[in-house]
């Protein structure tokens, strides 16, 4: 009898700690995506000041200018999931490189002192944006594992937990960029 209470005890024991672990590491991911989510915010926040300013010396970049521009619109929406918020991210990335290469065609635009702020400020965002992705990958790479491995997986599965998608880039960003593209009409 008090085997079987020591063996029953064991093993409620088990299924707490791996149901802790679970929700721990679910609670890791969502945190770590709420910081990745400020870091976003506040280079949205950002864009509008280098729109205006860079909107002063580059009017053939206004397609690119107007497309930063609704994509920032389109990724503060609340209602959006995470895959498409993602996904905007990615395509706000590669349109801020491209600023970036056509400031550089601008002297008068690189010495602008508000611009050389805003490119230092918006340079320190991109270091912790790329820190938070790295940060929630690590996140969601223990609780994908969680989900997977025995004996978690179990408990994961009755709890209808599934994996969550990494931030990862297309083999479209992984090619070497040739700058001289960006400037052709």
């Amino acid at each position: 009898m008090n085997v079987t209470l020591i063996i029953i005890a064991v093993v409620v024991l088990a299924v707490i700690l791996m149901y802790n672990s679970l929700v721990a590491k679910k609670n890791e991911v969502d945190n770590v995506y709420a910081g990745l989510d400020a870091v976003l915010k506040k280079r949205y926040d950002l864009i509008p000041n280098l729109v205006s300013i860079a909107k002063e010396y580059m009017d053939y970049e206004k397609d690119l200018l107007s497309d930063i521009t609704k994509l920032r619109s389109h990724a503060i929406n609340p209602n959006i999931s995470d895959k498409e918020k993602i996904k905007l991210d990615k395509e706000i990335t590669s349109r801020l490189a491209s600023i970036m290469v056509a400031v550089e065609n601008y002297p008068e635009l690189k010495a602008n002192e508000n611009m050389l702020h805003l490119q230092k400020t918006l340079t320190e965002v991109e270091a912790q944006i790329s820190a938070a992705r790295r940060a929630y990958n690590q996140a969601v790479t223990d609780y994908n594992n969680a989900l997977e491995m025995i004996p978690t997986n179990v408990l994961a599965s009755f709890m209808s937990y599934r994996k969550k998608d990494l931030f990862e880039i297309t083999d479209e960003e992984r090619k070497s960029i040739d700058v001289s593209k960006l400037f052709d009409k």
